[in-house]
């Protein structure tokens, strides 16, 4: 056998040859010694890698330029690095930054490598970044190296996204910021002499997305993200603030109509809730303090990128990776918006009466790091990140090397006081990262309280021993945020569904930021719905869920077999990663197998109270916050 070395990173088999296959974006397994399945290296060494990787991380920060750290160079205010909220440092694996896959299947392969006898790499990708970054591993390996360029999938981009993207990114920038004020302009202004005069001393800050729509029709604040804690607080007699991020949807699709909505939501809270939006405090002068501090990344980008550019993993180059991230960080419209996030929330919690408490959706996501600094700036009293739904694995958005947690009182990680839990999984995740244990609390989950009335007697959830018998197989499809992601899952299950028993009844449930048209399937036979997802658990066999949906989670703990897709495109981002009985498909075979044989298997284990500490009573949540007004 050669010693030359194949990578497959595109679709359909790789051509036979002399050579070891390495199989980039596939989890195919074989006895054969000459493949390989990078994707297979990265879950067996997942630990080691994942630490490597938070370590880059931290050394990028630490970088020394003209003896000062990059974080310092960053720093927009005192003690406040914008370090942290680059896509860099945030690491968001399922949105933001999909290269960090490729970084992370570079270091399997970079170890992989360093352990076989080895004389040349081919590589077949439409990937210039990861050709460029495999070139740099083989000449400091001695290895020579050829690049078959893949053509890359074309995809249809619309007339005005055409000439957006020619523009200089100087001007798509302005551009974007122009279109941002424009969209967001109706909401200014709406609650905030209410915000300014309120009584209450304990402010939430989350998005105005995930309403309750009938409530919401009728101009009273529900949200799911918080369940019933606004009527606990209010029954004992807590007066509380909220500060809503805007996001489009269907209740509210431009902006003139959420201010509408957040008018209604204070005439109905009289007083004894207080509604504001993050674009009420939009102005003029707002704008130009987010354009200087943005004139300030621009410059500092350009400056710095040259030294932070050869900063390695043991010697692996991963910059051409993120070279285009940095760009974008620096002076695109990632760094635009993160700017008018700050100076929006230095205005919001300078007009606020001081606060004793504040809470916030802990997501790890940029506007968080900007209200930390602002909130603590502005003399407010304990801040508290809530955990609202699973802590995947793979989301680093949530992990750091554990050397960022030490604060030092020059420009740290901004912390909030207290990271509050939904239950052991996730306290069990955060200790093993490193969190600091004392600024870790357990609460209840409150988006997963309708758990604890799911019918599970002895702690054993059953399934028929034959769903065939009934001569039906009931199966729910369970959508994901990412419209990329339901459609691989969709597709998938088309290839398999002629495989599946005669007669099988399907019935999907789109997220509620995705939906999911019959007619793009023709060939499927189902049914969309919008039910509850308690529901709908209660009258299926098995359900069929996308890479990283949470509603995964409402499946297994329900009782309810659960196959979920394995995405070979990206890391294993599944909330049931590492869980008994869990299980996954990634070609049609394997999904066939997988839901026949589920749909079949007694369940023995009620897994509720691992994953979340379940309670309407709400006693550790009541504690938390009522305790603090004492």
């Amino acid at each position: 056998m050669s010693n030359c070395v194949f990578v497959w990173d595109a679709e359909g088999l790789p051509p036979d040859g002399d050579w070891t296959v390495v199989l980039w974006r596939s989890f195919a397994e074989s006895t054969c010694q000459s493949v390989v399945s990078i994707p297979k290296l990265v879950e067996d060494n997942a630990d080691v890698l994942k630490a490597r990787y938070l370590a880059w991380i931290y050394d990028l920060g630490e970088r020394l330029i003209d003896g000062k750290r990059l974080i310092d160079h960053l720093e927009l205010r005192p003690g406040f690095s914008y370090w942290w909220m680059t896509a860099i440092a945030q690491k968001f694996t399922y949105v933001g930054s999909p290269h960090i896959t490729d970084a992370i299947r570079l270091m399997a392969f970079d170890a992989w490598a360093t352990e076989h006898t080895l004389s040349r790499v081919v590589l077949a990708s439409s990937n210039q970044q990861l050709a460029e970054c495999m070139r740099l591993l083989c000449t400091r390996l001695g290895l020579g190296f050829d690049w078959r360029r893949r053509t890359k999938q074309s995809v249809h981009v619309s007339l005005v996204r055409r000439v957006y993207q020619v523009l200089p990114q100087v001007l798509q920038t302005i551009v974007y910021f122009i279109f941002y004020f424009v969209d967001r302009w109706p909401l200014r202004g709406a609650g905030l002499k209410e915000w300014r005069q309120t009584n209450g001393q304990v402010t939430f800050f989350s998005y105005l997305f995930n309403l309750v729509p009938d409530a919401t029709n009728e101009g009273r604040f529900e949200s799911r993200y918080w369940a019933n804690l606004p009527e606990v607080l209010q029954k004992n007699g807590c007066k509380t603030n909220w500060l809503h991020i805007y996001l489009k949807d269907p209740l509210h699709s431009i902006a003139g109509l959420a201010a509408q909505k957040i008018n209604q939501f204070n005439h109905t809270g009289s007083g004894e809730q207080v509604h504001v939006a993050l674009d009420s405090f939009l102005s003029v002068r707002v704008g130009f303090k987010a354009l200087r501090d943005w004139f300030r990344l621009a410059w500092a980008g350009r400056n710095l990128e040259p030294e932070i550019s050869k900063v390695t993993s043991n010697g692996l180059i991963l910059w051409p990776l993120y070279a285009k991230e940095w760009h974008n960080s620096m002076v695109g419209s990632r760094s635009i918006i993160n700017s008018l996030y700050l100076n929006l929330f230095e205005t919001l919690t300078k007009s606020l009466p001081t606060q004793q408490v504040g809470i916030y959706l802990y997501e790890q996501q940029q506007w968080e790091l900007a209200l930390i600094y602002a909130w603590k700036a502005s003399g407010h009293g304990r801040l508290i990140g809530a955990q609202h739904t699973t802590m995947l694995y793979w989301d680093l958005r949530y992990f750091y090397d554990p050397r960022s947690y030490k604060q030092t009182g020059g420009n740290d990680l901004p912390m909030p006081d207290k990271v509050a839990v939904n239950g052991p999984a996730s306290l069990n995740a955060c200790l093993q990262a490193g969190y600091p244990e004392e600024d870790l609390v357990e609460v209840e989950a409150l988006r997963y309280l309708h758990l604890g009335e799911a019918k599970v007697e002895a702690g054993t959830v059953s399934t028929p021993a034959s769903v065939f018998a009934k001569d039906t197989l009931r199966l729910l499809v369970l959508g994901d945020y990412l419209i990329s992601n339901t459609q691989l899952q969709m597709n998938l299950l088309v290839q398999a569904v002629p495989s599946l028993p005669a007669g099988t009844v399907i019935t999907v449930k789109p997220h509620p930021a995705c939906p999911i048209r019959v007619a793009d399937y023709p060939s499927l036979s189902i049914t969309v719905t919008m039910e509850p997802i308690t529901k709908l658990l209660a009258e299926c066999d098995v359900a069929y869920s996308s890479a990283a949906t949470s509603a995964a989670i409402d499946a297994y703990c329900a009782g309810v077999p659960i196959v979920s897709m394995l995405d070979p495109n990206t890391l294993n981002l599944s909330p049931l990663r590492g869980w008994a009985g869990a299980l996954f498909a990634s070609t049609p075979e394997e999904l066939t197998l997988a839901l026949t044989s589920a749909a079949t298997t007694q369940r023995t284990r009620d897994d509720r109270n691992e994953f979340f500490t379940l309670d309407p009573q709400l006693p550790r949540w009541r504690k938390l916050i009522l305790d603090s007004l004492a």
